[in-house]
């Protein structure tokens, strides 16, 4: 299972990072599940299904609201 980072969205495409490494991706949209956004944590099955992380997704913006209140203190 590969896991990626939704970067950005560009036209058609959301520009994903992979986990662990710095390998960008262009996946189509049409391809992500609907909830997906910038920030989101993807996981890709061995089949090629894509879904979201829910967990890891709430963990990573936990810890960018904590990094930006702390910065802005």
């Amino acid at each position: 299972m590969r896991k990626l980072i939704i970067n950005r969205f560009e036209g058609n495409f959301a520009i994903c990072e992979e986990k662990g490494n710095e390998k960008l991706f262009g996946i189509d949209r049409k391809e992500l599940p609907e909830q997906a956004a910038e920030g989101t944590v993807l996981e890709i099955s061995d089949e090629g299904e894509i879904s979201i992380n829910e967990e890891e997704t709430q963990q990573r913006r936990e810890r960018i609201l904590a990094r930006q209140k702390k910065a802005f203190q």
